[in-house]
């Protein structure tokens, strides 16, 4: 299913040719940063199960999903990009919360301490290979006692992201040092994705030849 959405009216335009590509992910903030490399693209829903297997450990799990997504799309002729995040704490998977209490329960586990945070990205070729990149990055919270959290939670902003925050937004203010890829955390880290696209040509705002 090709889901028409305003970001991709701001997606600046490719030179003439290169290979078309399609971006299975529904996340408007993969699509932005997808687009700041200038790449023009269109966007295809995966629908996969997203259950961690039992004894999973994140790096892996990422992975997997994103090579999932990459799989479960039709984009004829196309490069298809997927991507998935998960934050962990101990090897504990943290994904998108449930609800309050589970965003609490979340945030509460973050809360003072450093945790790390998995993204993979994984280009399925025109002809079917695929390849796919993990990227970790350990980011440190400040201590968060349950107003702060509440507070947080009442904004709308994690209820829809890994681990229960965003640092792109509000949930920035969370954060008090990050070691690794900015874009990553965000949901799909730059330089490992302009790599990848490099492989097959795909012409961005840095590789017009």
């Amino acid at each position: 299913m090709v889901i028409p959405t305003t970001v991709l009216e701001r997606v600046p335009p490719r030179a003439a040719g290169g290979a078309r590509v399609c971006l299975a992910s529904r996340s408007p903030r993969r699509a932005e940063l997808l687009g700041i490399l200038g790449v023009e693209f269109e966007i295809v829903v995966a629908d996969i199960d997203e259950t961690p297997w039992a004894g999973e450990v994140p790096p892996v799990y990422v992975e997997r999903i994103a090579r999932e997504k990459a799989a479960a799309v039709t984009c004829d002729d196309a490069v298809v990009l997927a991507a998935d995040t998960c934050v962990a704490v101990d090897e504990l998977i943290f994904g998108k919360p449930r609800d309050h209490a589970d965003a609490r329960r979340m945030l509460r586990a973050l809360s003072g301490r450093w945790h790390a945070v998995h993204t993979a990205v994984a280009l399925r070729a025109p002809g079917g290979t695929m390849q796919a990149v993990v990227v970790s990055t350990r980011v440190e919270f400040a201590p968060l006692d349950d107003a702060l959290i509440d507070a947080y939670w009442a904004s709308g902003e994690p209820a829809d992201k890994a681990g229960a925050y965003g640092i792109q937004g509000l949930g920035g203010a969370l954060v008090t040092r990050i070691e690794g890829s900015y874009s990553a955390v965000v949901g799909l880290p730059l330089a490992e994705t302009r790599a990848l696209l490099d492989g097959e040509g795909v012409r961005h705002a840095l590789r017009r030849a």
